[in-house]
């Protein structure tokens, strides 16, 4: 009972302060990057370890910068996500432009469903509700529900205020039957990480063994909607612009694997242009292949 008073009254906070300007906003997310980064040191083990391994031809220097510049996003990136709660779909299409939308549009035109593939990447809240806000057919975003029931109706709210349609990854199944004669798009992270016993594959990912979802390219061959990447750019405080990339437009006609690889290639080469913007305290590699095979299904 005190921990869902304490989260009503966290969430009761937070919004007060979403309503303060954006000015105001990175003047505070100037004071936690201090308070993480020199004060609180949050995970900032982690994320040396992400970016050393992960980007081994970096020299100590460049990972230094890297680390800061990511410390000092990801401080904005808070008080971001906490503006979502009030910003208006104006002044979110304003800060999050979409280029090449209609080679999706055109699917939908069609009465056809697409996948979209995003992941950590710059402001991937605010990209999901820009995204969805800007198109024709409903968006079907598949989370991971927060283990705080009171914070998770938070965010579900914040998430469908302009019409998309928050699934849990438990009922993607459902929605694909509910959507399959209609027009409409599902969208998946390629960079969240299998539960240690649902790993199905490995490959090499930022240099390291990394386990990968197969959902999107099961997805996609079983539906034939066709992929795209959803490529986001950091323009500046506040400001990014998306491309609409087409990944796999004829997914029966694909390989094993050749998909799931398609997308974990074409995130590593994201990250490795601008890696300040990825979300490196993530435990990304906390599980390990018990054989070296890039189909291995056991880990460690």
């Amino acid at each position: 009972m005190l921990k869902k008073a304490i989260s009503h009254l966290g969430i009761f906070l937070l919004s007060i302060i979403s309503y303060l300007p954006f000015s105001v906003l990175y003047l505070i997310a100037d004071v936690v990057y201090l308070l993480l980064y020199y004060l609180v040191g949050y995970r900032k083990k982690v994320v040396r370890e992400n970016l050393k391994n992960a980007l081994p031809e970096r020299s100590p220097e460049e990972l230094r910068k890297i680390e800061k510049v990511f410390f000092r996003y990801l401080a904005s990136l808070m008080l971001e996500v906490v503006k979502t709660n009030s910003i208006s779909r104006k002044e979110l299409q304003k800060r999050f432009i979409i280029t090449n939308k209609h080679l999706i549009e055109d699917y939908l035109k069609q009465g056809r469903g697409v996948l979209v593939c995003s992941a950590h990447y710059g402001n991937w809240e605010w990209g999901t509700l820009a995204f969805g806000a800007s198109l024709s057919a409903t968006l079907y975003p598949i989370y991971k529900p927060l283990a705080n029931q009171v914070f998770d109706n938070w965010f579900m709210k914040m998430r469908s205020k302009f019409g998309n349609r928050m699934t849990a990854m438990r009922h993607t199944l459902r929605v694909l039957k509910e959507t399959e004669n209609i027009p409409s798009v599902m969208a998946f992270g390629n960079d969240q990480s299998p539960r240690g016993k649902d790993v199905q594959y490995w490959t090499t990912f930022l240099n390291q063994p990394s386990s990968i979802q197969l959902g999107i390219e099961k997805i996609a061959i079983k539906t034939d909607r066709p992929v795209f990447y959803m490529k986001v750019k950091y323009l500046k405080r506040g400001y990014y612009e998306v491309d609409c990339v087409p990944l796999c437009l004829n997914p029966k006609e694909t390989a094993e694997f050749e998909i799931t690889e398609l997308h974990t290639k074409f995130l590593e080469q994201i990250i490795k242009e601008e890696p300040a913007y990825w979300l490196w305290s993530h435990r990304r590699w906390k599980h390990q292949p018990k054989v070296s095979s890039s189909y291995a299904t056991e880990v460690v």
